[in-house]
């Protein structure tokens, strides 16, 4: 049994590979809920749905969100509505007398759903508007993602962190707004004074991750912050991990980022913008495994490999460095 802690686009690049490695069905997914909003009325989990739908065999690898071939009729028609009525585009967050008012999960991550300040595909719409009917209905969070894995057919157990609501806030030079503001709204522009994972000293691990936890444990190549750091800032995720194995996969290509906002995230939490800085971040790893050409040291075993990941075949690569570090650290 392996268990992958899962956000935005790195580790699910590795998961393109880990099957050939891991067996899908003695293998735990938890993906991050942090990113979650609720945009006109609709509840967008987008970690996971893209586990959804790269289990599923339709997800858009070129964008590694949404579904591939999918239109955006309904997207469209909103944003030529705005235009027609002369209404404001862009993230428009709803007053805080809004956040907390109805759902429970929906507490600050709420939007207006007036020229959508996301793209929602059409068919990626009708798993969102299922998912809120579910809740609606009365179902948690995590029943209501094993339905839609169900639907979508994954070999994997998928997990959401929590059934509770956590909501990742960027605290910036322009004010406070949520990550999904900061990175799709501004293309992460804004200056980052500091994060917050606002409800999460409140919030449980959903059924059944602690138990996940307790086997090995991958941190894929997702940004420590704002992918993983909901997850840690859980009651008693991070102390579960500090009891099992835990090998960590390092999302920075030397200096560089993997993917998305990953440095100044970093540095926002005084944590080094670079491999060194996975130390800080994940005091409880037992191996790393960092890019052939990194000369990073740490206090800890180190296993080195190409991590560029633009394939299948390189993510088995990487995959396979993953199970040598699993056996190394047991």
């Amino acid at each position: 049994m392996v268990t992958f802690l899962s956000g935005g686009t790195g580790t699910p690049k590795l998961l393109d590979g880990a099957g050939a490695v891991f067996s899908p069905e003695e293998t735990t997914i938890v993906a991050n809920t942090g990113d979650d909003i609720e945009l006109g009325g609709l509840f967008v989990s987008p970690d996971v749905d893209t586990l959804l739908f790269q289990g599923g065999g339709v997800l858009d690898r070129e964008t590694w969100w949404g579904i591939a071939g999918d239109t955006h009729r309904t997207n469209s028609a909103l944003m030529d509505l705005a235009a027609a009525a002369d209404l404001p585009e862009g993230p428009q967050y709803l007053p805080d007398e809004k956040q907390t008012a109805g759902r429970r999960l929906a507490r600050w991550r709420r939007f207006s759903g007036v020229a959508e300040f996301m793209t929602i595909g059409d068919r990626d719409r009708a798993v969102h508007l299922t998912r809120t009917s579910l809740l609606d209905q009365g179902h948690t969070l995590a029943e209501a993602t094993r339905t839609l894995a169900d639907a979508f057919d994954l070999s994997v157990s998928l997990l959401p962190m929590s059934n509770d609501p956590v909501a990742s806030l960027v605290h910036t030079d322009q004010g406070m707004m949520h990550f999904q503001e900061y990175w799709v709204g501004h293309r992460g522009e804004p200056t980052v004074e500091t994060v917050e994972f606002r409800g999460s000293s409140n919030a449980t691990p959903a059924p059944g991750v602690l138990e996940a936890l307790e086997g090995p444990v991958v941190i894929g190549p997702s940004n420590p912050v704002t992918s993983i750091g909901p997850m840690l800032a859980l009651p008693g995720f991070a102390d579960a991990l500090a009891k099992t194995t835990v090998v960590a996969v390092s999302p920075f290509l030397g200096e560089e980022a993997f993917s998305g906002p990953a440095e100044d995230l970093m540095k926002a939490v005084n944590a080094e913008p670079n491999t060194h800085g996975l130390a800080t971040a994940y005091p409880f790893a037992d191996v790393f495994i960092v890019d052939e050409g990194d000369d990073v040291e740490f206090d800890r075993p180190t296993i080195q490999t190409d991590i560029t990941i633009d394939s299948p075949e390189d993510a088995t690569r990487v995959a396979r460095a993953v199970q040598e570090a699993i056996d190394l650290a047991s």
